[in-house]
């Protein structure tokens, strides 16, 4: 049986198969997808040409050190396809991502993408999302009220995300509220009920987004779906 790092291995390097050559893409945030990065870097040594628009500061690094060219999604039109992983997926294709912190990134490189390719080991895809918490990117200037007006909406517990016991500020200068709602029945009717309340940027929900999700299981086997 495969390790769980094992895995995310052998999941970069199937999702490396399924990146055009001669192309600008997007590459996500999480570990998973630092194998991918590595799997680009050996190609890129014997003659694969592509660019990436990285989803973070994070990845923008790891892809240069790795020796990948890097653009910004302002120089864009679209993307073909962004490669990225998950924190928890549904059988709806359903997604809650932002646990490294990069949600607003990750979500608007999607968005400009004609195809989302999420890549992930079996212990995110889920029958049901709400295990993992969703994570909400805020305002820092009267963040308490945010706080007061999720937790309004039923969510069971809210956390401000901290490191070294100071507020997580996110690559665009941003809080962070971790959200425990538990069972998600409806992920679109919560995603919608979020972005109405004043100060929140963007969250982890990121609805009918995926269209491929590739699962990689610890027996070595290796699921495509298709949405």
């Amino acid at each position: 049986m495969l390790t769980q790092e094992e895995i995310k291995k052998k999941l970069g390097n199937y999702a490396a198969d399924l990146v055009p050559a001669n192309a600008i893409i997007g590459i996500g945030t999480g570990s998973t997808v630092f194998w991918l990065i590595q799997e680009l870097a050996i190609r890129i040594q014997k003659g694969l040409s592509i660019k990436i628009v990285p989803t973070s500061i994070q990845t923008k690094n790891l892809a240069i050190e790795a020796g990948l060219k890097t653009v910004e999604l302002n120089d864009v039109d679209s993307l073909p396809v962004t490669i990225d992983g998950a924190d928890e997926i549904d059988g709806h294709f359903q997604l809650i991502k932002g646990g490294g912190g990069a949600l607003l990134q990750e979500k608007m490189v999607a968005a400009a993408s004609r195809k989302l390719i999420i890549i992930a080991d079996e212990s995110k895809y889920v029958s049901q999302l709400g295990n993992f918490p969703v994570p909400v990117e805020v305002i820092p200037t009267g963040w308490k009220q945010v706080y007061k007006n999720i937790l309004s909406t039923g969510c069971n517990i809210v956390m401000i995300r901290q490191l070294k016991g100071l507020p997580f500020i996110t690559d665009n200068g941003h809080y962070i509220l971790d959200c425990y709602f538990g069972k998600i029945e409806d992920a679109t009717s919560l995603n919608t009920s979020l972005h109405l309340i004043p100060g929140v940027v963007e969250t982890g929900l990121f609805v009918n987004m995926a269209h491929t999700i590739i699962i990689g299981h610890a027996d070595g086997r290796i699921e495509m779906k298709e949405r």
